[in-house]
């Protein structure tokens, strides 16, 4: 697998390739080898792939990172992982899986005390846009986030799924979304939790140019990612968007100008100058709030770059390695756990 990996590998592999002179079929019949040996080693190690279900479930709640993420589809190329797919067949793909894929193993917590003002003020206009558009009956027509309708769950991995859902269900979700706020709680400490997935791989290649055919394939190591979170660990992120306060200082302003300017020319004694200096202050103001997007996109960029550093383990070689290693340590474990199954029950010997 190693071996194979050194030819996809995205910083030096192209230069290995390009060095053995291999036809495009053959490079193809080998990165489906490297994919069928990566799931193999997944597997022993106990990794598991995020299923359709798993997807939805994490992704309808939010937990610290409130912004809304999304996937540049466009740079991620969905030839490869399909015709693994296609060959290897799996139940509950999510809907991107011919474009990339997420591994799982192991549950965990994460709690998180603090204020949380903004968080809550965004919630409160959240709550109330919602209310809005359920008068005007509109709610139906724009919708929070896409959903994703997964396929029929086999019933032979029934069982299974029940048996990992118990165990999500041991951790409650505490979400400022499914709490009552008022004057008091807006201004105290709040306690939020999440159930994390302890360790999470992503696997992706980047789309081919017109002048480059993309060839690398990427391998990318997280660790302890809260489920509503999961945004963070996806590949080829768009710029995130404005949250709700943003929306509503960008709209404010806009109102309150269109009423002043509306309100000077319904005047009786109309003054240029007085209109001037109102168009003038405003469009100041407005000039003021667009820098202020651009301050906060950027600072949101960085948030979400500062929470992938903090949560990535490694990538590329790196983490082929330590899957390795995960897979060396469980056989050796099963190996003793069974020689002293056999020991208790006098059936070891020394062969």
């Amino acid at each position: 697998m190693m071996q194979l990996y050194s030819l996809f590998d995205p910083v030096s592999g192209a230069q290995k390739l390009e060095q053995q002179g291999l036809t495009s079929h053959e490079i193809d019949v080998l990165e489906q080898n490297f994919l069928r040996y990566l799931f193999e080693v997944m597997k022993k190690s106990n990794f598991k792939i995020a299923t359709d279900d798993e997807i939805n479930v994490a992704l309808s709640g939010q937990y610290l990172l409130n912004l809304p993420i999304t996937v540049n589809e466009s740079k991620l190329d969905n030839k490869l992982l399909k015709k693994y797919f296609e060959a290897h067949p799996f139940n509950d793909l999510p809907d991107f899986h011919d474009k990339y894929v997420i591994f799982r193993r192991g549950i965990g917590i994460d709690r998180t005390t603090d204020y949380f003002i903004m968080e809550k003020v965004d919630m409160l206009i959240a709550r109330f846009w919602s209310y809005l558009l359920k008068k005007l009956r509109l709610d139906k027509l724009i919708s929070k986030r896409p959903k994703r309708h997964g396929k029929k769950l086999d019933p032979k991995k029934d069982d299974d799924i029940k048996s990992e859902d118990c165990q999500d269900d041991v951790y409650e979700r505490i979400r400022l979304e499914n709490m009552p706020l008022s004057s008091g709680t807006l201004l105290s400490k709040t306690l939020i939790q999440e159930p994390t997935f302890d360790r999470i791989i992503v696997v992706y290649r980047r789309a081919s140019s017109y002048s480059k055919q993309e060839r690398g394939i990427f391998v990318k190591h997280f660790r302890n990612i809260p489920m509503a979170d999961m945004e963070i660990v996806l590949p080829e992120k768009k710029n995130p968007g404005l949250t709700p306060m943003d929306w509503v200082k960008f709209l404010g302003t806009a109102i309150v100008g269109l009423v002043a300017v509306l309100s000077s020319l319904q005047a009786a004694t109309t003054d240029l100058r007085v209109i001037g200096a109102i168009l003038s202050t405003i469009g100041g103001y407005c000039v003021k709030t667009y820098f202020t997007f651009q301050q906060n996109l950027a600072a949101y960029q960085n948030m979400i770059t500062q929470s992938m550093y903090d949560k990535q383990l490694d990538s590329g070689k790196g983490t082929l390695l330590h899957l390795c290693d995960d897979v060396i340590q469980q056989e050796v474990k099963e190996v003793m756990i069974a020689f002293f199954i056999l020991m208790e029950q006098g059936k070891a010997t020394r062969q």
